[in-house]
C-alpha cells in the first residue's frame, strides 16, 4: 500500500504543477494500481448469432424503421464522434521512409512496399491537388518530384510544416474521399451521415466532436466553411476536450512518478474511456458513437444508414419494454405473475443471465433484483464478421456476482498466457466496429450518472519511453468496454459495409473509400 510518506511527498510535488488537476490521492491510487496491477478478464466463451448476437429479421425492418423515424421526428437522436486521434499514425511508413532516406538509411522490405504503393498512386489520393497547391506556392512542381522520384521532397511538403503538416494534424482533418467540388475530410463525412439520421423533425442534426485542445480552433475554423456544403441542412454542432482531470500519472519501472528532464511529473491521457464525462455533459438522450475514421462516400453510405436507422429503432423499442417492465415492478400491484413476465422478458429480449438461485428469493428479493438490473443505460452495439482485424470482441464474461454478461473485451484485457482464454479469444466470430446506439436517460428522461457503471478493473498499464527512458503508463477503462460494463447490453449483426476504417493511409486506396 503507498504509505502515509509517500502520499505527502506527492502531496508536496504536486503543488507546484497542478492547477484543478486530480488529486495526491487519486494519484497516489493510481500509484498504488501501477504495483498491484489489473487483474485479467476471465472468459466464458465468445458471443455468437443466437448466443448473445442478435440477428435483425428482414420482417422486422419496416417496423422498426417507423420506431426509429417516430423517435427522429421527436429530436432524440444526437451523434457523439471521438475525434482527437492524431493522424501521425495513418503515416508511419511514410514518416520512417522521410526520416530514414535522409540517413541514408533503408526501409524494411515491407514498409518500402506499402511506400511504393503509396506513390505509385499518389495522383489518386483527394489530397493530391492541395499538396500540388502548396509545393507550388513554394517554387516546387510536384510532377517533377513525381518523375524523378523524389520521394523525401514530396514527403516532406505532405507530411511536414514544409507543406501540410500532415503529420501533426488530427486524423479527422485529412481528406479521405474525392468528389467534384474537392476533397472531403472524416469530419465532413460524419455530418453528411447525421444529416441522413440524426435529423429531427425541424430539421436539425445534433453532432458533438470529442477535440484536442491544440487543433480545437483549426477544427472549428474547418467545420464552418464545411457548412457551405451542408446549407439546406441545420447544423447543431458542438465541441468539448478531454478533461485534465482524468489523466494518469506515469510511473518509471520501480512505480515511483516519472519526471522529465525538467523535473515535472509526467501526466498522460487516459484513453477513449476519459471521455466518458464528455457524453454525460452531452445531455443526449439516444445517442450514436461512431470513431472518427470509420466513413465511408455518400455513393457507399445507404446501407450503413440503413443499419443506424434499424439499431436507433431497435433501441427505442427495448427501451420502451425496459421502462415498460420498471414501470410494473414499482407499481402496487406487482406480484409474481408480473415478476415472471419481466423476468422472462430480461432472458429472452435483453440477453440477461438471472442467478441460479433467483426461483427461490422472495417476492421482493426478486422485484429489487430485477430493478436494479433493469433501471441502466442501454446500448446496441452494432458486431460485424470477423476479418482479422485488430481490436476487441463480443464475449461473455462472468460477472461479480457469477452471473454471465455479455462484454466487448479487448485482447490486452486477457491473460494470453493461459491457453484455454487466448483459444476463447481467438474464437470469437465477431468484432466490435464501435458502432452503437446509446440510450442514457431513464424511464423519468433523467439522466443517468454514467460513472456508476464502470467495472474499474478493466484499465490497462502498458510500457511506453520517454526521452530514451521507459515508463508505465495506465489508461482508465475503455469507454466502449469496462466504462459501459454496467449497461444493458445487446449486440446485433451489421454488414461489414458498415465498417471502413482508416488505420493507415494506404487503406484509402481500397474501394470503399474510392465509391
Amino acid at each position: 500500500m503507498t504509505t502515509e510518506n509517500e502520499l505527502r511527498e506527492l502531496e508536496n510535488s504536486f503543488k507546484d504543477i497542478l492547477d484543478g488537476g486530480i488529486s495526491a490521492k487519486a494519484m497516489a491510487e493510481q500509484i498504488e494500481r501501477f504495483k498491484v496491477g489489473f487483474p485479467a478478464t476471465r472468459l466464458e466463451r465468445a458471443c455468437t448469432p443466437g448466443d448473445g448476437i442478435y440477428q435483425i429479421n428482414a420482417e422486422d425492418h419496416e417496423a422498426l424503421l417507423e420506431i426509429y423515424e417516430d423517435a427522429a421526428e421527436e429530436g432524440r437522436f444526437s451523434k457523439f464522434v471521438p475525434a482527437s486521434g492524431a493522424a501521425t499514425r495513418m503515416f508511419k511508413h511514410l514518416l520512417a521512409k522521410m526520416n530514414l532516406e535522409k540517413d541514408g538509411v533503408e526501409l524494411g522490405e515491407k514498409d518500402a512496399e506499402l511506400v511504393q504503393t503509396f506513390m505509385d498512386s499518389l495522383p489518386v489520393f483527394p489530397f493530391y491537388n492541395d499538396l500540388k497547391d502548396v509545393m507550388a506556392s513554394d517554387g516546387r512542381d510536384l510532377e517533377d518530384c513525381y518523375a524523378i522520384e523524389d520521394h523525401v521532397t514530396i514527403l516532406e511538403y505532405l507530411l511536414t510544416d514544409r507543406g501540410l503538416n500532415y503529420a501533426s494534424l488530427p486524423k479527422g482533418l485529412i481528406p479521405f474521399h474525392s468528389y467534384e467540388d474537392g476533397g472531403r475530410t472524416p469530419f465532413e463525412e460524419h455530418i453528411a451521415e447525421a444529416v441522413e439520421y440524426i435529423r429531427c423533425g425541424k430539421g436539425k442534426a445534433r453532432v458533438h466532436f470529442t477535440v484536442s485542445p491544440s487543433h480545437r480552433e483549426a477544427i472549428h475554423s474547418h467545420i464552418e466553411q464545411a457548412r457551405a456544403k451542408f446549407a439546406g441542412h441545420k447544423l447543431d454542432i458542438s465541441f468539448s476536450e478531454q478533461c485534465p482531470k482524468t489523466d494518469t500519472i506515469a510511473v518509471d519501472m520501480d512505480n515511483k512518478a516519472f519526471r522529465t528532464s525538467d523535473n515535472k511529473i509526467l501526466f498522460r491521457p487516459a484513453g477513449h474511456g476519459a471521455l466518458l464525462g464528455n457524453l454525460y455533459k452531452m445531455r443526449g438522450d439516444i445517442v450514436y458513437l461512431k470513431n472518427i475514421d470509420n466513413v465511408v462516400p455518400d455513393t457507399l453510405k445507404g446501407e450503413t444508414i440503413e443499419y443506424k436507422k434499424l439499431l436507433g429503432g431497435l433501441l427505442v423499442q427495448l427501451q420502451s419494454e425496459i421502462f415498460e417492465c420498471i414501470n410494473m415492478l414499482e407499481g402496487r400491484n406487482c406480484g409474481e405473475y408480473e415478476v415472471a413476465a419481466v423476468a422472462l422478458f430480461a432472458v429472452t429480449r435483453l440477453d440477461m443471465r438471472l442467478p441460479e438461485d433467483f426461483g427461490i428469493l422472495s417476492l421482493e428479493e426478486k422485484i429489487e433484483m430485477l430493478l436494479s438490473r433493469l433501471s441502466r443505460p442501454v446500448r446496441i452495439c452494432g458486431m460485424v464478421r470477423n476479418q482479422g482485424e485488430p481490436g476487441g470482441g463480443p464475449f461473455w464474461v462472468r460477472d461479480e456476482d457469477g452471473v454471465a454478461t455479455a462484454q466487448i473485451v479487448e485482447k490486452s484485457q486477457v491473460d494470453m498466457d493461459d491457453p484455454q482464454q487466448a483459444g476463447i479469444l481467438n474464437s470469437a466470430t465477431h468484432f466490435n466496429p464501435v458502432d452503437l446506439v446509446c440510450g442514457v436517460r431513464n424511464h423519468r428522461g433523467e439522466r443517468y450518472n454514467l460513472h456508476d457503471y464502470v467495472d474499474a478493473d478493466t484499465g490497462f498499464i502498458s510500457t511506453k519511453s520517454k526521452e530514451g527512458r521507459k515508463l508505465k503508463a495506465m489508461e482508465l477503462p475503455g469507454l466502449w468496454n469496462g466504462s459501459m460494463a454496467g449497461w444493458i447490453t445487446k449486440f446485433v449483426e451489421v454488414p461489414l459495409s458498415t465498417f471502413s476504417p482508416v488505420k493507415t493511409v494506404n487503406d484509402l486506396l481500397k474501394e470503399d473509400h474510392r465509391g
